[in-house]
């Protein structure tokens, strides 16, 4: 596997359009959860271990090559939130585009066909990491990332936050990042005998919630 690609999927000035999204930080902010360095460390804990859970699943069965049209329908029914549920398709389908270009190939293409509008993110995070070469465990760290390392970078800008303190939350979720990854992809190798039923499930009603309100409201630095 090589780890070069694992940091061309994970960097964040990847074209996949996840610039544009706060991962409910920015509606956080706006409802005054997230005030500094210590409620952010708690805002991206809780979202490590909701939906960056569920999303490190759904990437590691792809990867494994479980049938996207599957975990798609499982990443619909553990996303209650139609704002989230349009954001998921919309960030996949930029994602898409940008694995097409980077590592092009028949699973991508096919992945393209079966869904013009988008597939979930997580699911095309999976098939684009097995078509850069890389294996369940690497899906699943570049899930769980990015679901925590979109909210510290929006929170930079909509707080005006040190860099310095953002990247020192990151840094001390890291090894509960690695545990969740592992768990990650014991459930995908799950999924091949017992379905998509053996995926975690566990959800954060509020971040729903906040996404109906943020969709809705006028003047927003995020799309999400």
């Amino acid at each position: 596997m090589s780890r070069a690609a694992l940091l061309v999927l994970a960097d964040g000035r990847f074209p996949a359009g996840g610039h544009a999204h706060s991962g409910g930080a920015e509606a956080a902010v706006h409802a005054g959860r997230i005030t500094g360095a210590a409620s952010l460390e708690d805002f991206c804990r809780g979202r490590l271990h909701t939906t960056g859970r569920v999303a490190a699943a759904l990437a590691a069965s792809a990867a494994l090559g479980v049938d996207p049209a599957a975990l798609d329908a499982a990443a619909d029914a553990r996303t209650p939130s139609p704002a989230l549920r349009t954001a998921a398709r919309r960030l996949g389908r930029q994602l898409l585009r940008a694995a097409r270009a980077t590592w092009p190939g028949d699973e991508l293409d096919e992945l393209a066909r079966r869904f013009p509008k988008g597939a979930h993110q997580p699911v095309v995070l999976g098939v684009a990491a097995r078509a850069a070469g890389l294996g369940p465990q690497d899906a699943a760290h570049c899930a769980l990332y990015e679901s925590v390392g979109g909210p510290a970078t929006a929170t930079v800008r909509l707080l005006g936050l040190d860099p310095f303190d953002a990247t020192g939350v990151l840094a001390r979720l890291a090894p509960e990042a690695d545990e969740l990854a592992a768990a990650a992809v014991a459930a995908a190798r799950r999924v091949a005998h017992e379905g998509t039923d053996a995926l975690p499930a566990t959800s954060s009603p509020l971040l729903e919630v906040y996404a109906e309100a943020h969709a809705a409201r006028s003047g927003r630095l995020f799309a999400s």
